[in-house]
């Protein structure tokens, strides 16, 4: 059996049994443990399976899980910064909001706002603001990512390219202290570079964690902003660039305290 018919069997066998092991695999295949290792490898670098000590399991089953995981990472604080991104934006406007779990905790600020028109390519944003006093509640049309409810890829963009809100709210993955806003996924940046041209006022809600990771693909540079939320101060790198952009830094504990 080639290369190609071992990585179509293993796909359709985590469909069936979420996980598998690298020596089940070797037996089955008649193949090496290092071959089915590198099958494994070749899988999640498509993005079609997860790697675990031994094996792999399914790609959606552990995206799923570490997204619920990081609904929980700095919860208090994301729902504070949720709390003081939806006081920038008033009744009776448009907003925009891309998906992550910091733009979720916006989106559930925002329930108590009336006349809103929201836009999202995030499913979950759009569910939560379900029966409360928006106007309207738009949905981006295109391929749902299952594991986050995300709607990425061309067809988003485009979708969103026809509309002009008034308030764009992004999430990232990594900040730099060189003012550089970042994600992992190049398909889930050319959403949120949409998202930010086609907005008049443009809002980002990161915690400062993330100035501890690193990841390849630029959405934007802070002085493209309008507005920062986030927890703590930044460093005094990311400061200046803000500065120099005009963008307004606003802290959590600021907040609180006043």
């Amino acid at each position: 059996m080639d290369a190609n018919s071992r990585h179509q069997n293993i796909v359709d066998l985590l469909k069936d049994q979420d996980r598998v092991q690298v020596e089940d695999l070797a037996d089955r295949f008649g193949v090496s443990t290092q071959t089915i290792r590198a099958d494994l490898r070749a899988l999640s670098d498509r993005g079609l399976a997860m790697r675990t000590h031994g094996g792999a399991e399914r790609a959606d089953q552990s995206s799923s899980r570490e997204y619920a995981a990081r609904r929980q990472t700095c919860a208090p604080q994301k729902e504070a910064m949720g709390r003081i991104a939806a006081s920038l934006i008033p009744d009776n406007c448009s907003v925009s909001l891309n998906i992550g779990t910091s733009t979720e905790q916006v989106a559930k600020a925002l329930a108590a706002h009336s006349g809103l028109t929201v836009l999202s390519n995030n499913i979950n944003i759009i569910n939560s603001l379900i029966g409360t006093r928006s106007k309207d509640l738009i949905l981006a049309g295109g391929a749902v990512r299952q594991s986050d409810g995300a709607i990425v890829g061309e067809d988003a963009v485009e979708f969103i390219s026809r509309y002009k809100v008034d308030f764009a709210v992004i999430g990232a993955s990594a900040l730099d202290a060189d003012g550089s806003v970042l994600d992992f996924d190049a398909r889930e940046v050319s959403v949120a570079r949409a998202v930010l041209r086609n907005a008049r006022t443009r809002i980002l809600v990161c915690d400062t964690s993330k100035f501890a990771i690193s990841a390849p693909v630029r959405i934007c540079a802070i002085a493209e902003l309008d507005y920062v939320v986030t927890d703590a101060p930044p460093p005094l790198e990311f400061c200046e660039q803000a500065r120099l952009g005009q963008t307004e830094i606003l802290i959590m504990e600021q907040d609180n305290d006043g």
